[in-house]
């Protein structure tokens, strides 16, 4: 039996697996909330003991770097390391990989139904595959094929700097630069970039902040799924939420463009994360692909590489126990 986990900033999915039923098919799966634990020991110890079945491996996709067996999880005061965990709960094995690598080891196994296509593009077959995910934070990955099968390989290059491509967003750049000390890609293209993005457009004068508005946001923690439901809510329009998304989709769409140049991705691309699925209306709508398209003399060139929206909400575990299954069967 393998215990397989996708470990995020927000929430926790686990699940158990077995060969048989294979990575898409798990025997139990539960969700906890991330930031309630002290550790992903204390977490994953409480799930073990409400369930009867053995888990004698573990494999785990994880919100951060790994780096010789050990993981710092960006948004989470987390440290696990693969000898520790495995001797605290007495398994055979635990495996850590990147989050990211979680979902790219994934994306070969993804359904139709699993995907939204917004560039049909022309497939190259065996052609390397991107993954760009917006979500607590901002994840690439990348799958190479070589030769019998794709390899999935991780990369931080969500933290790469942000390069604007308008006035406005030349503008944002500006304003945060003087609040933090590196400005990244995921400071404008995931949960907490939008945020960021809201932040400078009200305090630039640029549009005035709603008073309904400025009551729902006083009561939450995470402003994020405020400002996109009123920035898809067309009875309501709010010019703040619109301009912040338009700007989020424009920057998510430049990046995207430039991860499919610098892995040549004839293969496709793929946006994965929490935020795409629900954002597909915006996304299709025109500012992502244009951004996309966007690489002057490469412009043709990224035009025809396909674009895809995976759906399915459960990619990284899907990804993590292919992972954990693949190296039991070694």
């Amino acid at each position: 039996m393998l215990l397989a986990g996708d470990i995020g900033g927000t929430k926790t999915n686990l699940g158990i697996y077995s060969t048989d039923k294979g990575p898409r098919e798990p025997l139990l799966e539960a969700t906890f909330p991330s930031s309630k634990y002290p550790s992903l020991e204390t977490l994953v110890s409480e799930f073990l003991a409400q369930v009867t079945l053995r888990v004698d491996c573990a494999s785990f996709g994880v919100a951060g770097p790994v780096v010789g067996g050990q993981a710092k999880i960006t948004n989470l005061p987390w440290v696990i390391e693969e000898t520790q965990f495995r001797e605290t709960l007495n398994l055979r094995s635990v495996r850590l990989l990147n989050d990211l690598a979680a979902i790219a080891h994934g994306v070969p196994l993804l359904e139709q139904g699993d995907l939204h296509t917004l560039n049909e593009g022309v497939l190259i077959p065996r052609g390397t595959l991107a993954v760009i995910a917006p979500g607590t934070g901002l994840g690439e990955a990348f799958l190479i094929w070589d030769g019998l099968h794709y390899r999935a390989h991780a990369s931080e290059g969500g933290h790469t700097d942000f390069g604007p491509n308008s006035s406005l967003e030349i503008d944002l750049l500006r304003y945060l630069h003087e609040k933090m000390e590196h400005v990244s890609y995921e400071r404008i293209c995931s949960g907490q970039g939008l945020p960021n993005i809201y932040a400078y457009l009200k305090e630039s004068g640029y549009a005035e902040e709603p008073a309904w508005l400025a009551e729902q946001l006083a009561g939450v923690d995470d402003p994020t799924p405020v400002i996109v439901n009123a920035a898809l809510d067309s009875e309501k329009p709010c010019k703040l939420c619109t301009t912040t998304l338009s700007i989020f989709v424009s920057a998510l769409g430049a990046e995207a463009g430039n991860l499919a140049l610098k892995v040549m991705a004839t293969g496709g691309v793929y946006l994965g994360g929490g935020i795409p699925p629900r954002i597909i209306s915006i996304l299709e709508d025109g500012p992502f692909m244009e951004s996309f398209r966007n690489k002057g003399r490469f412009s043709e060139l990224v035009s025809r590489i396909p674009v895809h929206v995976i759906l399915n909400p459960k990619i990284a575990l899907i990804g993590a126990a292919f992972h954990g299954l693949e190296l039991s069967d070694e």
